[in-house]
């Protein structure tokens, strides 16, 4: 059980004083004591305090009444999330999963899967962990580095090859929803007997529709399982699961590079054409290096003929 509450500085240098530090302490945090029945930390920048263990409830019910009334009312009305998951989620130990490379002709489709402990929401978050899409490629690899050194974590990566053999009989989300589950199956067992307190797939398909593309499978992950659009935002674990799965592919493309020859490009567009109708007069195989099934093939092909 886990419970987050946040304080006023008199109240947390109080809190300080009464749970004495007996344990390591998480980045960021200011004093954790361990107790037979509950885990008290408190986080120095934020004044916030996760009570976790049997007794987490109760012992937090001690602080959570006075601090609720004491609050202004934008901080407290600010706690409550309008996106449907629980209040607090942001503060959980959670497993979070993220994919690359869907919108990409070239290069690999790549889903990472990655497991944040409540106690290390607060680190990876001062990491400057949040989505790839808007980090620079030497900040992915730093930090993705720093993430698979300190969580668990599992990639699921679909070279070109790969990727064109799978994708004859199922659609690109059912592709995805299929590498999202091995993902965070390979991640759930790792990380026994640990369970997460939920599991956070950052939303490409409506959850009825991932979980039909699933029939079949063993096993399906579905307990405690949340879907949401810009899940990077929602949770340290799916913001750290985009930028291990960035960094992933980042080296993936950089292999096919070499392999060609030539440097490809990321996205779908007229450049992308152009470099593939290269890669055709070359004489080399697109399926090793591209998605087949883009538009880019053909719009490549007639390039390649009429360029000759």
């Amino acid at each position: 059980m886990q419970k987050v509450i946040q304080v006023f500085a008199d109240e947390f240098n109080q809190m300080k004083k009464i749970y004495i530090t007996n344990t390591t302490l998480p980045a960021g945090a200011a004093f954790r004591m361990k107790g037979k029945r509950v885990t008290v930390t408190g986080y120095t920048k934020s004044k916030k305090v996760m009570f976790q263990g049997s007794a987490a409830e109760q012992e937090a019910q001690r602080w959570a009444n006075d601090s609720e009334n004491k609050l202004p009312k934008q901080e407290k009305t600010s706690t409550r999330r309008n996106d449907g998951l629980p209040a607090g989620f942001e503060h959980w130990s959670v497993l979070g999963s993220d994919e690359v490379g869907t919108g990409s002709y070239f290069g690999p489709l790549t889903v990472a899967s990655v497991y944040v402990r409540a106690d290390q929401v607060e680190a990876i978050t001062n990491l400057g962990v949040r989505d790839s899409k808007k980090l620079t490629d030497p900040e992915i690899i730093k930090l993705a580095k720093k993430v698979m050194a300190d969580c668990p974590y599992h990639i699921v990566n679909l070279n070109p090859p790969l990727y064109n053999e799978k994708i004859q009989d199922r659609s690109q989300a059912a592709l995805k929803a299929l590498c999202h589950n091995l993902a965070l199956s390979q991640v759930l067992t790792k990380i026994k007997p640990a369970v997460p307190d939920a599991i956070l797939i950052d939303e490409f398909e409506q959850p009825r529709t991932y979980f039909k593309h699933l029939r079949g499978q063993d096993p399906v992950i579905k307990k405690n399982v949340y879907f949401r659009t810009k899940g990077e935002q929602a949770h340290a674990a799916v913001a750290a699961a985009s930028v291990v799965a960035r960094y992933y592919s980042l080296q993936m493309m950089d292999q096919l590079s070499e392999e060609a020859g030539m440097t490809l490009p990321i996205g779908a567009g007229h450049v992308v054409d152009e470099v593939a109708a290269r890669l055709i007069r070359h004489h080399q195989d697109l399926g090793k290096f591209a998605k087949l099934h883009f538009t880019n093939t053909a719009k490549a092909q007639q390039l390649a003929r009429s360029n000759r």
